[in-house]
């Protein structure tokens, strides 16, 4: 049996076009060489969530490009968030290992059926499948990728957020039609459509759209509908948490300035600050803007009172402190004498009395 020392060293033997995104926040592109030295131990990975690498393999022949293959992976980081080599290994192992008797004979260097490559992870503990949501923005970034048209729902999402339909006429776009469009962001006039349109869609449509909107990185325009639609759901009575989560998220894209992180400390002091739903997005979405040292110590107090209790808080902040910026910044906010006594019991819930 072949011996391959990295993943992308095995992939690379294929002979296959291949691409490697991260999954794990949001979908984003990872270069094949950064992947590989996080695969050899030289960096670490450089988007962890919950402690693992989450990352989407997609592969094609050219001539076939409709045939893709796609492996999605977590993988485990230790506490530095450098990759586990000894799980990557028994990964590789496993793959190898039912690629071969899938082949029944032969070196493993030599052309494998497409089907058999996606059996290659059957019975894996690597493998994992992503949400509906996830799952519906991967396939549109993949078609997108592969230069493969997209669903036949795209039209319909097309026509309404360009504006050839009533705002009303919603009931009948596709899930996957809305991906579509969103992720295609930057063919034809769609981001500025989106913009255009943003600030009177119904609430269905404006939490779906939402949903892909943290995927892209949003044009300035399209931005500044974003926020001006987060800020005034603030000040609606009738936008609900989940609203304000959908909207956070699609805010996380945008560009990480003063003005956004203002923003974000505006919801901070809403009703809804302290709820899960909200609290997540901006832990899971927003984190690179939490670097705001101001804007980090309103959450970690609006987390340490948030409606989901101590178990949260130490969920939350588990992951946090796996990004070294983050963790350094907390654990001043930790120490800080100003903390409220609300921060200081759930501190010492999560680590124990005498930790600070």
């Amino acid at each position: 049996m072949a011996h391959f020392e990295t993943l992308v060293d095995f992939i690379r033997q294929t002979e296959a076009q291949f691409r490697i995104f991260d999954m794990g926040r949001c979908i984003s592109k990872l270069s094949p060489d950064t992947f590989h030295k996080v695969e050899m131990g030289h960096i670490p990975y450089p988007a962890p969530f919950l402690h693992q690498a989450w990352i989407a393999i997609l592969m094609w022949n050219p001539r076939q490009a409709e045939e893709n293959v796609v492996w999605f992976l977590k993988l485990p980081l230790d506490e530095q968030g450098f990759l586990v080599q000894a799980a990557r290994d028994d990964f590789l192992n496993r793959l190898l290992q039912n690629l071969s008797n899938s082949m029944g004979k032969g070196p493993l260097d030599q052309p494998t059926e497409p089907e058999e490559y996606r059996d290659a992870l059957k019975d894996n503990p690597f493998s994992f499948t992503p949400d509906q949501e996830k799952m519906a923005a991967f396939h549109a970034t993949a078609t997108l990728t592969t230069r493969q048209p997209a669903s036949s729902y795209y039209p319909a999402a097309k026509a309404y957020f360009s504006g050839q339909q009533a705002l009303e006429s919603w009931s009948e776009l596709g899930y996957q039609g809305i991906a579509d469009f969103v992720i295609r962001h930057e063919e034809d006039t769609n981001e500025t459509d989106l913009a255009d349109r943003f600030a009177g869609l119904p609430d269905t449509p404006l939490e779906a759209a939402c949903t892909f909107l943290e995927h892209i990185q949003p044009g300035e325009a399209l931005s500044q509908a974003i926020m001006s639609r987060l800020e005034a759901a603030l000040k609606s009575e009738s936008a609900s948490a989940n609203q304000i989560g959908a909207l956070i998220r699609a805010v996380s894209r945008c560009p990480d300035t003063e003005a956004k992180a203002e923003l974000l400390s505006k919801v901070l002091q809403h009703q809804y600050s302290s709820d899960p739903e909200v609290i997540a997005a901006l832990a899971s979405r927003c984190w690179s803007t939490l670097q705001f040292p101001e804007l980090l110590g309103l959450f970690l107090e609006k987390l340490a009172v948030n409606e989901a209790g101590q178990a949260c808080f130490n969920r939350v902040m588990a992951d946090l402190m796996f990004i070294p910026t983050l963790r350094a910044l907390s654990l001043q906010k930790f120490r800080s004498p100003e903390r409220s006594e609300a921060l200081s019991k759930a501190i010492g819930g999560m680590f124990g009395d005498g930790f600070i």
